[in-house]
């Protein structure tokens, strides 16, 4: 008689539910510092310690992730999630990376609005955000250093970054262009263009194709069909509008909480090139179209999302909670913010199963093609001056009270308010870097420990 655990076998390549599950958890409890961090967390573990994707197939899956509108370390895991385990992986992987900051948030919105006293709560953020910057520069150096093969990827990275930090260029047109160049320069300089393997510039081998467990056997549900996209296509609208829909019927078409699952499944489809590229448009709308937020809220919520594990993008759960708790139609205010909360994180994150769902089997499949893999190539070095771009943008934000933007014709510039630098944060953080560049201390450690100081160091002062 077959034994329960006999039911599910394991894989072709060995690796079982369970200790994806396992390792899955250990990522999303790990998921600080932005997409930046999150994926070099992912990195770290699955490439390096596990082995179990290799250095190409992970920037080849990477590349895919930041096309698609939403968060692509959430986003990436989903798509090895998928690799390792079928359906259920994916399903399992992405949800567990939204977990921790959704009941994260959660618990500090209902703090935030029945009291609206921050005070212990930012003696926590304090150190942790310096946690955070030391955290996002450690990930922009590991990913820059294993993308950027070549002096021209480089080179693509730095005009990338110019792009977006100095001349606001939509990041759209930024991956569009790198796509194209790196297309027609895999014709020119194929040697430039190749994706995957090398070496960074350090002495360590990244990991090949054929010394990744799930690259040594083959995984049966990769293969693309059309009757599998239209099932999935349909599968994945029903899941996605299915509970939203149903929100509208019981609770009424015109009630805040239609309001918001419809805003922020528009948002879904339009958010490429990260949360920074629509928080501002949806702090604008929730303070003066809908009323749910009062001005510079929106900056005690990215406080939160910023020193929460998860995507960035889950301060929209903080915008949505305020909002019903404030206008609850009926409900308790705790149980209007509650249900808010989760109407809005399913609508910000049901599609990007479909996204993955729907085209990984696709991209699996032209892994092989030499021009498709010049322009990802091309893509990933423009991401590295993506995630350059939003490094700065956290470091000005985290280290100076006040950043003033100006303009010189079509030149932006951020300027700090030098009067405003918080030299107790800028000590952690340098405190920060020196515990993950020089002593290898892992990142949890630093987080406590970041964590504690900035702490100790608030209430020692007020």
């Amino acid at each position: 008689m077959l034994s329960r655990r006999a039911a599910v076998p394991t894989p072709a390549h060995g690796i079982s539910f369970r200790e994806a599950l396992v390792v899955w958890t250990r990522v999303a409890l790990q998921s600080f510092g932005g997409p930046a961090g999150q994926i070099a967390v992912m990195h770290r573990i699955l490439v390096e310690e596990k082995r179990w994707i290799s250095e190409e197939r992970f920037l080849h899956a990477l590349n895919y992730c930041t096309l698609l509108p939403g968060p692509e370390a959430q986003q990436l895991a989903i798509y090895i999630g998928w690799l390792l385990h079928g359906t259920r992986g994916g399903i399992v992987a992405g949800t567990l990376f939204v977990l921790p900051g959704f009941l994260s948030i959660l618990l500090l919105s209902i703090i935030y609005a029945l009291y609206e006293e921050t005070t212990a709560i930012q003696a926590v953020f304090f150190g942790l955000k310096a946690a955070v910057l030391a955290i996002v520069l450690e990930a922009v150096f590991r990913i820059g250093r294993r993308a950027l093969k070549h002096p021209l990827l480089v080179v693509f990275a730095g005009l990338a970054f110019t792009a977006l930090f100095f001349f606001n260029v939509p990041f759209p047109l930024v991956v569009l262009s790198a796509g194209v160049m790196g297309y027609f320069g895999s014709r020119a300089r194929p040697e430039v263009f190749a994706g995957g393997g090398g070496h960074g510039p350090g002495k360590t081998a990244v990991l090949s194709e054929d010394q990744a467990v799930i690259n040594r056997h083959t995984v049966p549900h990769v293969f693309p069909s059309w009757g599998r996209t239209l099932r999935v296509g349909g599968l994945g609208l029903a899941a996605w509008f299915g509970p939203l829909l149903l929100v509208g019927v019981l609770l009424d078409f015109g009630s805040v909480y239609w309001q918001q699952a419809k805003f922020f499944s528009q948002m879904a489809v339009v958010t490429f090139g990260g949360a920074y590229a629509v928080l501002a448009y949806v702090a604008q709308q929730a303070v003066e179209v809908f009323g749910w937020l009062r001005p510079g809220e929106m900056l005690n919520g990215l406080g939160m999302a910023e020193t929460t594990p998860g995507p960035l993008i889950q301060v929209v759960q903080y915008v949505g909670f305020l909002g019903a708790f404030r206008h609850p139609e009926g409900l308790a205010p705790l149980t209007a913010g509650i249900l808010a909360s989760i109407v809005v994180t399913w609508a910000t994150y049901a599609p990007c199963f479909l996204w993955i769902f729907l085209g990984a089997p696709y991209i699996e499949q032209l892994r092989g093609n030499k021009a498709l893999s010049g322009g990802l190539t091309a893509i990933t070095a423009a991401v590295v001056g993506v995630i350059l771009n939003l490094s700065v943008w956290f470091a000005l934000h985290t280290l100076f009270g006040g950043v003033a933007e100006q303009h010189v014709g079509p030149l932006r510039l951020y300027v700090p308010e030098w009067n405003t630098l918080s030299l107790p944060t800028l000590v952690l953080s340098v405190l920060a870097t020196l515990a993950l560049f020089r002593f290898k201390i892992g990142t949890l450690p630093v987080l406590v420990g970041s964590t504690v100081l900035g702490a100790a160091y608030v209430f020692l002062m007020t």
